[in-house]
């Protein structure tokens, strides 16, 4: 991977470097420097970058802030990158990058082409999402795509912020839930050959269950056919677990989403050594066990809960809460991961605390776990609401928002809105292919672009030749502006954990390459557009028209979107 500071950090260096330059030439007092935050002024006016350092250091050297800046400002000549400074009441340091920066800047992202924005973030620490991990006992729902695409982004984000990144599926296949699911399709599979036996009152009532049964019975004939009330037998429920994440491997791979892993629930009850065991014995070395009314409890109101929890029941089964402890021990003690992400529903929010203080006390890494709660998706029709009922057998598969929307317009609008808010889908909007749908919007832009360099491409000009420093109208100096900001978004999703940031500079860096190709058909000046009769004046704009490419196709792909060449 190819390095890449942020700018803003590299324009923080150097304001650092200026005051700590003040304060040897003696026009600042001799102080202990906070960290130098730089930020983006809301208009741009003021300037690309902008430091409230002065203010923030008013107290310790006990000077006014304008009297601070000066002497900062004094120190931070115009250079490589940054312009003369310029300083605002009531302490501000306005900065804006230099024209010569700017263009140079343009060459750049072509060289790194894929990895341009990529930073050092994370260096090298190993990261790992764990995102969807429905149970295998139906198809994934348009709930499970909004997990997909927020565990997917996150991923390739966090990677291109310097982490080595692994994306898991958690097969829940041990418990009650694959138990139930294992009754439901017997009674299914017996009915494909005309036994009048119902399904169980707690069993999964969908019709794909039908379908299930239908596959079951192709593959295997009658083999597993037994008495009515026989349970099933363990094999037929070990096929149908398999033949349903395959089903689910395949929505998701349709989506666009692939995994580094599948990790089964029960592989922390097998083997000479298992996790679940370990991690046990670790809690219970450690004075975390009590064992009361016949089962075994954490005692988490030691460590800071409200109360404690059952781990293994009196009948000796472990619980939920059991497997979630050995596998997060498992992720951490075995696997060694640094960093580790949980994407989760938002009915899951009682679970979260008490897994921490759990991990926290089985792996001493309650701090590098983070769980992600996202909330559901309405699904809206025009004013008409679609509902959802997994359980009544009314569900609206993530197969089917696919084929209706298509995986690029799924991923972008679940990614639209931050996790933790409602959201809801317009698939009327999804599908419109005009700039009111914001994922047609960008993948114009970038079809734009590909058209522009295929055209130049025809008429035999070449963009390797270009000088751009010849790019000096401000619409052009905007669109470079625009992304070099990239840098920034990716740190900012590797550190909140929010990729709507990624979705939203999306749309922003598309509306600047339009505003961009729009002003030259704006003007009447025919040298006002990409393509001119001025040889190197061409070949310069379209290294912009390439660089902006470059970058644009770098967003959609970490959402995980198509860049389109022509639309």
């Amino acid at each position: 991977m190819t390095e890449s500071i942020a700018l803003r950090d590299r324009v923080g260096a150097l304001v650092e470097k200026a005051t700590q330059a003040a304060i040897k030439a003696g026009s600042l007092p001799d102080i202990a420097l906070p960290e130098v935050l730089i930020e983006r002024p809301r208009d741009a006016a003021h300037g690309d970058y902008a430091s409230s350092l002065p203010l923030r250091l008013a107290r310790s050297a006990m000077m006014p802030p304008l009297a601070i800046a000066e002497a900062i400002s004094e120190q931070l000549k115009a250079g490589e990158i940054i312009d003369t400074p310029e300083i605002a009441p009531p302490g501000f340091i306005n900065l804006r990058l230099a024209e010569s920066f700017v263009q140079s800047e343009i060459n750049r992202i072509i060289e790194q082409g894929p990895e341009f924005a990529n930073c050092n973030l994370g260096r090298g620490q190993r990261a790992q999402i764990e995102f969807v991990s429905a149970n295998p006992t139906g198809p994934l729902h348009v709930g499970n795509g909004r997990g997909a695409a927020i565990g997917d982004t996150l991923a390739a984000s966090l990677a291109a912020a310097g982490y080595q990144v692994e994306r898991e599926y958690y097969v829940n296949d041990a418990g009650t839930q694959a138990d139930v699911f294992a009754e439901t399709l017997y009674a299914r599979y017996q009915q494909q050959f005309d036994r009048d036996v119902p399904i169980p009152d707690n069993g999964y009532p969908g019709e794909y269950m039908v379908e299930l049964a239908m596959a079951l019975r192709q593959q295997e004939a009658d083999r597993f056919l037994a008495a009515p009330t026989d349970p099933p037998a363990p094999e037929l429920r070990e096929i149908g677990i398999e033949l349903m994440i395959n089903e689910i491997r395949s929505t998701l791979t349709n989506f666009g989403t692939q995994y580094d892993r599948w990790y089964s629930e029960r592989s922390l009850y097998q083997g000479d050594n298992p996790a679940y065991d370990e991690a046990l014995s670790g809690l219970r070395s450690n004075g975390h066990l009590a064992e009361r009314e016949g089962a075994l409890w954490l005692t988490s109101s030691n460590l800071g809960e409200d109360k404690d929890n059952v781990v293994v029941r009196s009948d000796g089964r472990p619980t939920y809460f059991a497997s979630d402890i050995a596998y997060h021990y498992d992720k951490f003690q075995r696997r060694g991961f640094d960093l580790v992400i949980d994407v989760w529903g938002a009915d899951h929010h009682g679970h979260v605390s008490r897994l921490k203080v759990a991990t926290e006390a089985v792996a001493g890494k309650g701090e590098a776990l983070h769980v992600l709660l996202y909330q559901l998706v309405t699904l809206k029709r025009g004013e008409e609401i679609v509902r959802l009922s997994k359980r009544g057998g009314e569900i609206i598969t993530l197969d089917e928002l696919v084929e209706e929307v298509g995986p690029d317009a799924a991923r972008f609008f679940f990614l639209l809105r931050a996790p933790n808010s409602q959201m809801e889908f317009d698939l009327d909007l999804a599908v419109k292919r005009s700039n009111e749908n914001p994922v047609y919007y960008i993948q114009y832009a970038h079809a734009r672009l590909a058209s522009i360099l295929e055209r130049a491409a025809r008429e035999g000009h070449i963009p390797e030749e270009g000088d751009v420093a010849l790019l000096k109208a401000p619409h052009e100096l905007a669109l470079v502006r625009e992304m070099l900001r990239l840098s920034e978004v990716i740190e900012l999703v590797a550190t909140t954990y929010e990729p709507q940031h990624l979705a939203h500079y999306g749309i922003e860096l598309a509306t600047s390459f339009h505003a961009f190709n729009d002003a030259f058909r704006q003007q009447g000046d025919p040298n006002l557009k990409v393509l001119t009769d001025n040889t190197a004046l061409t070949a310069a704009r379209l290294r912009l028209v390439l660089a902006a490419k470059t970058a644009l196709g770098r967003v959609l792909d970490l959402m995980g979107m198509n860049a389109p060449e022509s639309m």
